[in-house]
């Protein structure tokens, strides 16, 4: 089966390719970072034109890259949400009116659902059951995976979630946007001066909460002397709470489920400092860890590709429909 795949719900157009036998056939992937960049964040009404000029180009792109015509296509996966409620429709419409067009199946996929089984794109992708830490500017999620649309809900972030508290606090410490991939980077030049609280690890449970940290952070700022090294600081135990903390809730999640396997994906994945503490955990744990690579750690369209091709294989499709929610709990694919 071969699948157009589709991802339009923030600040990057995702497009690709994606055949059932032969693997992704093509990839490619604009980001609005730059625009963005401006205006300290993203705004939806931009980001909406902005997938409006680009996704069409981007589709004839991929599909030249692919080498494949559009009588070749079996289906068109897109995805649904959660996300921005305008950004997503662009790729709704165009993905159901190509679908319509071409006389093929069309399939909403869950934009979390499409980073939780981005890893198994990789050359060696985990097995069935696994524990997966989902991490991104709007969710960190623990799930217990059997099977594809076999998830159980282990943990959430109850406030902010992971990329959230870093992207708020990296604009506290006067760093421009994406903030949270330059907290890291002036973490590297931070001295372990200052002990941030490893949020609710002190009680039994698998939900987060990093709102705090945030407050802890300002605190720590306006005590001190606001020099760089100052900031380095604040951002190098700021990153070390979060990895840490993601760390020791990771452990008994796979504690909890028996599981020897641990999946880490979306886009706060990249982050090393996080990388580090998980395979420590998993090396002092016998465990098995797996990422996706970082290209695919962020918002891309092969990973939607490759979610709608597992869907349509099972004999899922919809109607005629154009189907976006912005808000849209992991759950109800339970």
């Amino acid at each position: 089966m071969l699948v157009l795949g589709i991802e339009t719900s923030c600040d990057e157009t995702g497009v690709a390719v994606y055949h059932s036998e032969k693997g992704l056939l093509s990839h490619v992937l604009y980001s609005q970072v730059d625009m963005h960049n401006d205006y300290g964040g993203v705004v939806p009404e931009l980001a909406s034109r902005d997938h409006i000029r680009k996704l069409v180009p981007l589709i004839r792109q991929g599909m030249n890259d692919a080498k494949v015509s559009a009588q070749a296509v079996d289906g068109v996966a897109y995805t649904a949400g959660p996300g921005l409620m305008g950004a997503l429709l662009v790729g709704a419409a165009t993905a159901r009116s190509l679908a319509w067009s071409w006389q093929v199946p069309a399939i909403a996929v869950h934009h979390m659902e499409g980073h939780l089984l981005a890893p198994m794109l990789e050359a060696e992708p985990p097995q069935f059951p696994f524990v997966a830490l989902l991490i991104s500017g709007g969710h960190t999620l623990l799930i217990q995976v059997d099977g594809i649309g076999r998830y159980r809900l282990l943990g959430e972030s109850l406030d902010d979630a992971a990329g959230e508290a870093f992207d708020k606090t990296a604009k506290l410490l006067g760093l421009s946007y994406p903030g949270g991939a330059k907290l890291s980077k002036l973490a590297e030049q931070g001295a372990p001066r200052f002990k941030f609280p490893r949020p609710m690890t002190d009680r039994p449970g698998l939900d987060f909460s990093f709102s705090g940290l945030k407050t802890h952070a300002l605190t720590i700022f306006n005590a001190t002397a606001k020099t760089l090294q100052d900031k380095a600081d604040i951002a190098l135990a700021f990153e070390d709470a979060i990895a840490e903390t993601l760390m020791i809730k990771c452990s008994r999640a796979l504690t909890q489920t028996g599981f020897k396997r641990l999946v880490v994906a979306g886009g706060v994945s990249a982050n090393s400092k996080i990388r580090a503490y998980l395979l420590k955990m998993a090396q002092a744990e016998a465990v098995r860890l797996y990422f996706p690579r970082l290209e695919f750690c962020t918002d891309n369209g092969a990973m939607i590709a490759f979610a709608g091709c597992q869907r349509l294989l099972a004999g899922q499709k919809q109607n005629l429909e154009i189907f976006a929610r912005p808000r849209w709990p992991l759950e109800d694919l339970i």
